[in-house]
């Protein structure tokens, strides 16, 4: 992206102020910020990323091969992450695919390349990454459904990694929300 377009994105993404003296103010005094600190900086504390739970994926399955479905699911998930319809070249899903490629024409598991190196540092691989919602996870899961030739998601795996995590951000989001209706409760009780 060059400068004329980051500008030219930067105006729209920023408010109309009544008081423009002010927001002059910080455009002059504010600094470009990656794209993922931003995003994340915009989500409300507890919420857990797309790129949070491929990481916990390495926790619980980052010894086994990578294979076609893990490469489906985790493509899924960088395309729910970044809101792009493709692939990032050089990206974790390019890497997950050409892994679960040579994993196929590889016989011995201890050569094959494992999820924990496809998904080594995967949220700073994303260019921008979001929470986790019910949509997301049941996209992954189908990717991955898609892929197997079981036609099962696996334990531990990077579809159910992003379906623990959605289901804790909803739970987090009700909880929320029954706290912020308790709160308004009792200020009308008073």
């Amino acid at each position: 992206m060059n400068q004329q377009q980051r500008q030219s994105n930067e105006e729209q993404e920023q408010p109309k102020h009544a008081d423009t003296s002010f927001s002059h103010m910080v455009e002059q005094h504010s600094e470009p910020v990656p794209i993922a600190t931003t995003a994340v900086s915009r989500f409300e504390r507890g919420n857990i990323t797309i790129g949070e739970a491929l990481e916990a994926t390495i926790l619980t399955s980052g010894d086994r091969p990578v294979d076609y479905s893990d490469a489906a699911a985790i493509q899924a998930a960088e395309v729910r992450a970044t809101g792009r319809i493709n692939i990032i070249p050089g990206g974790v899903a390019a890497a997950a695919q050409s892994a679960a490629t040579r994993n196929a024409r590889i016989s011995r598991d201890e050569d094959k390349t494992k999820l924990s190196e496809v998904l080594a540092g995967v949220r700073s691989k994303l260019p921008s990454d979001k929470p986790v919602t019910r949509r997301d996870a049941e996209g992954v899961i189908s990717a991955e459904l898609r892929n197997d030739p079981n036609l099962a998601t696996r334990p531990g795996g990077v579809a159910a990694s992003l379906a623990a995590a959605a289901r804790l951000n909803e739970s987090n989001q009700h909880s929320k929300q029954n706290n912020n209706n308790n709160g308004n409760s009792n200020n009308s009780n008073k």
